[in-house]
Order: structure tokens, then C-alpha cells, then sequence
């Protein structure tokens, strides 16, 4: 890796790691819930009553509520495939970038 992309990759993963950590000391009282439940209760405080067209398939086979460290577990597996899948694919585009320069260095000798 040349110089300039290891610092630059430094400070992606710098940049990354504050987006994630500066959140937890700078709104302490924050309570960090997700988009859905921040949702249902926006829609409940415009227009009175809110009831959601569907419940999850998982739950309706399960005949109850998912607990909450199951649907994380859940969503982490999900994270995780899609990831994998950008991580192949940029591998394959930077291998294929490596492959394309040598073939140039290559034909100019």
C-alpha cells in the first residue's frame, strides 16, 4: 500500500470510529432507539391513532413479539452478509485496477 492510501485509510477508519463513539459522550441523555418505534410514535402524535398495516413475518410465525436482542442479532447477521458482499466486490475492482495498471506497464515496455 502506498503511503498516501495507508494515511488516507487511517483516517477513514479514524472517521468511522468518531461517527460511532462521539454520539455516546457528547448526548449523554440521549435515548439511541430505532427509526421504526421513532416512527409509529411521530405518526401517533400528527394524527392521533397509529396502526401498522403489517406485523413482521418472524413474529407472526412465532405467534409473538421478537425479543429485543434476537432482532439485533438479526439485523448484525443482515450488516454483516452486506458487508461481505461489498468487500468482494471492491476487492474484485481494486484487483482488477492492479491488473489493468501492470497489463499497461507491461505493453509500454
Amino acid at each position: 500500500m502506498e503511503k498516501k492510501q495507508k494515511k488516507i485509510f487511517i483516517a477513514l477508519i479514524l472517521a468511522s470510529v468518531l461517527i460511532a463513539v462521539v454520539p455516546l459522550f457528547a448526548l449523554k441523555e440521549a435515548k439511541f432507539g430505532g427509526s421504526d418505534d421513532a416512527g409509529s410514535v411521530m405518526v401517533e402524535e400528527i394524527q392521533g391513532e397509529y396502526t401498522p398495516w403489517f406485523t413482521p413475518v418472524l413474529e407472526t410465525m412465532l405467534n409473538r413479539e421478537i425479543p429485543g436482542e434476537v432482532e439485533s442479532l438479526i439485523f448484525c447477521v443482515q450488516t454483516g452478509i452486506g458487508v461481505g458482499i461489498l468487500a468482494f466486490y471492491m476487492g474484485r475492482l481494486y484487483e482488477r485496477n492492479k491488473r489493468n495498471k501492470e497489463q499497461k506497464s507491461y505493453d509500454h515496455h
